[in-house]
């Protein structure tokens, strides 16, 4: 667990060093926001439409070299991002990040739930807080890094990435000598029956998908356009409005943390309850707060709404028993597929109106939590059917 959360911790580090230098790309390649958006929606597409396929294949046939061989995709995409000449070739960059990233979660994530000793939850959330650490710490060693040494010294985050590729090799040898005998375990643990009917499955897949959709986009305001607000509502310099980026991603890191566990322990549909829905009063409040409470209300939402996606995940895992690296490609790549969207969109709101305006629509996106209403209580469900 320690070993995958850290590895987790290095791909999620390298893929947040990109919207950190957007500043820098801005002014280098004179960016207007909704080439900023593209890009972003460039490495968020990769990253999502080959995860779930990815997941399929593995739950058939797992590859566990496939995480070194992920993380060379993303070592490569660094390398060109630093020497890139032009905005085409910056698209192909982080296209690269974005194809490793596929590669990496969903056979990651089997390890994760392979090691959890049952404690799925807090196996989901070790494992996730490791990503949501190295989202913290990449804009925050942009601002020390690259933006005094300028866009060649991204290359230097390549060395992180080669540390990484030598873990997952050691992780991929521990799988392929103990993980079938584990991974036929886990099968036959959860070959059971599905808890609820196609159709119920169904609909509540359709309002995860839903809430993953409201928690990402709203994301996607704060992790590609935060540090913009922050510049032209405050008239703060780049690298203050990069540490109120990480202030605000280490509460992401935080929340993820806590939510797993919890949901172990109250059940999942409360901790999506109180994370989509509960941000609402805050995110209203944010366009119109000063710096001082703007930081405040980003550390309260990023720590609230980001309690939900441990939960989320396991659901999920829960509704359709044994399909571990489907359902896992499935919501890592619809998490990133909604940023990338939301990112572009919002991109071109923000061009069309203001980077304000994009906030103040933003803030009502967590309404869409009421669906939550619609989730099945899967705890009272497996009690009845072992009854």
């Amino acid at each position: 667990m320690a070993a995958i959360s850290f590895c987790h911790f290095l791909n999620d580090l390298l893929q947040s060093v990109i919207p950190a230098v957007y500043p820098i790309l801005k002014d280098a390649y004179r960016l207007d926001f909704r080439q900023i958006g593209l890009i972003t929606l460039s490495v968020q597409l990769t990253a999502s439409l080959l995860q779930p396929f990815v997941g399929m294949y593995t739950d058939h046939r797992p590859t566990p070299y496939s995480l070194p061989v992920g993380m060379g995709f993303t070592l490569s995409g660094l390398l060109l991002l630093a020497y890139a000449p032009r905005f085409g070739m910056i698209l192909v960059a982080v296209a690269l990040v974005g194809v490793g990233s596929s590669v990496f979660h969903p056979e990651s994530s089997r390890v994760a739930r392979m090691a959890s000793g049952g404690q799925h939850g807090l196996a989901q959330s070790v494992f996730q807080v490791g990503g949501n650490a190295g989202s913290a710490l990449g804009p925050l060693l942009a601002a020390m890094v690259v933006v005094p040494a300028g866009q060649r010294s991204i290359a230097w985050f390549s060395a992180a990435a080669l540390l990484a590729i030598i873990v997952l090799t050691r992780i991929g040898a521990w799988y392929k000598s103990h993980g079938a005998v584990r991974a036929k375990a886990a099968a036959a643990l959860l070959d059971r029956r599905a808890p609820l009917s196609p159709r119920k499955t169904g609909v509540a897949l359709a309002v995860l998908m839903a809430l993953v959709f409201s928690k990402y986009f709203y994301l996607a305001s704060l992790t590609s356009y935060y540090t913009f607000f922050l510049m032209s509502r405050f008239h703060v310099p780049v690298r203050s409005a990069q540490i109120h980026l990480f202030v605000f991603l280490g509460a992401v890191a935080a929340g993820t943390f806590i939510g797993g566990p919890v949901g172990d322990r109250i059940g999942r549909k409360y901790v999506i309850w109180c994370s989509i829905l509960g941000i609402l009063p805050f995110t209203l409040a944010l366009p119109y707060a000063n710096l001082f409470w703007t930081t405040a209300l980003s550390v309260v939402i990023g720590l609230v709404l980001a309690s939900a996606f441990s939960a989320i995940i396991v659901y999920a895992h829960d509704l359709v028993p044994g399909k571990i690296g489907m359902i896992s490609g499935l919501f890592f790549g619809l998490a990133f597929g909604m940023a990338g969207i939301g990112a572009a969109f919002l991109g071109w709101l923000a061009d069309a109106t203001s980077i304000a305006f994009v906030y103040r629509v933003c803030s009502f996106l967590p309404v869409i939590g009421l669906l939550t209403a619609f989730l099945p209580n899967l705890e009272t469900g497996y009690k009845r059917s072992r009854a």
